[in-house]
This record gives C-alpha cells, structure tokens and sequence, in this order.
C-alpha cells in the first residue's frame, strides 16, 4: 500500500486528469475558440463610407472547430446566420490542418482518461511494474499534454498563418468581400491551454511523490533493570 503523503498526491493527480477530460470535451463542443470584428470593404467602398460612417459595415464573427456565427454589416442592419465547418466550409479551410487539430484532440482525451487511470492505480497500490508506476503515469501526462500543445499551436497557425478568420468570413460571399479589423482568442481556447497546464501540474505532482522524505523516528526510552526489579 502507498503511503498517506503519495496516495494524496495521486488522488489530487488522478482529479487533474478528470478535470483535463472534461476540459477539452467542454471546449471542442463550444463555438467560440475565435471572434473578431469583420469590415464589409465592399459596401464601404460603394458609398465612401468615412469614419464615423464606417461603424455601419463592421459586423462581429465568432466560430469554433464545428460551427459559428456572424452578423454581416453591410449599410442596411445586420443580417445574423450561423454556419458549420464540416461538410462543406472545411473545403474551402487548410483541411489538413483543420482535421489535425481535431484529431490531435481526440488523441489528448483519450490519453488524460489513460492517466485519469494509471493515477488511480498508483493511489490504490504499488504496482508490481514500472510502467504500472509513476513512470507510466508521467508518460501519459506527458503525451497528453503534448497533444493538447500540438492542437493549441495548429490552431494558432491556422489562425495567423493561413487567416482562417477571413476564409470563414468570405465564406459563399460572392457579392460582398470581408476584412478582417479585430480577432480575438476566446474561452475555449484558453480551456485548452488551462488543460496543458494541468496535465504540467500532474507531473510536477508525480515528482514530488517520488521525493524520499526522511521518516520520523521517536526515540525508544531505556529500561534500567535494577536488582530490586529482579527480586520482585
């Protein structure tokens, strides 16, 4: 059986990785990962709209890995609609990448209920097994969090790399053409990397669980047998 100390940890590690799971289900599910402010350029250009005019034709977009929504405006109010990535916008998007970002996820759930697993295990028993151990339970944080690393970063990419916020807003626009004024990293985003983050916690936690701390040992009294003892 572990100890007090080591079981406590590992309990508080196998937490984490539930906390981690729940996280990215949350945030792949949720279609705000990105927003911005969006400029109809070509509804702007037919009046020559000046400044003050210009608040007029700037619309907001929000979207996640699935679906989103705009607000087009384009100097007659706005026009709300909502769209999906998959089947047909992921066409006109890096699909590569896209596709990348979402598997890289997937991978990332999977391997935080492997450690959600391999920390309850370790808080239970001591396995007979390295792999079993602390040193299994470090590499499925680790992998975890590497996963969740790689999808932030592609996301990142697709963002500013190939302006995924401008194909998604131009998206069968065939009359109007949109710029891009403002994007904004949201919620959803930031959960993905608060789960990065706790899968780093998990592995400083497994660390520090493997530190041999010295035992306190209470000082035995002596007995002194007199000759009186003997007697009686």
């Amino acid at each position: 059986m572990p100890g007090c100390f080591k079981k406590t940890l590992f309990t508080l590690a196998s937490l984490v990785s539930f906390v981690s799971f729940i996280l990215i289900v949350v945030a792949m599910g949720t279609p705000k990962w990105m927003t911005g402010k969006i400029l109809c350029k070509t509804g702007a250009d037919l009046v020559n709209a000046t400044d003050p005019e210009l608040v007029k034709f700037i619309g907001e977009i929000y979207y996640g890995l699935f679906r989103g929504g705009k607000i087009r405006q384009c100097g007659l109010g706005g026009r709300r609609s909502k769209f999906t990535i998959f089947p047909h916008m992921v066409k006109k998007l890096n699909t590569g990448l896209h596709v990348m970002i979402i598997i890289f996820l997937c991978v990332a759930i999977f391997f935080s209920l492997v450690s959600f697993g391999f920390c309850i295990l370790n808080a239970i028993k001591v396995p007979y097994r390295a792999i079993n151990g602390p040193a299994g339970a470090c590499l499925w944080n680790f992998l975890a969090g590497g996963f969740v690393v790689l999808a932030v970063t592609s996301f990142m990419a697709a963002v500013k790399l190939h302006q995924l916020t401008e194909r998604i807003a131009n998206f069968r626009e065939n009359v109007f053409r949109f710029i891009i004024l403002e994007e904004r990293f949201e919620d959803c985003f930031w959960i993905c990397v608060a789960s990065a983050t706790a899968h780093a916690v998990n592995l400083l936690l497994i660390a520090i669980s493997e530190i041999p701390f010295p035992k306190i040992k209470t000082k035995t009294e002596e007995v002194n047998v007199t000759a009186e003892d003997i007697m009686y």
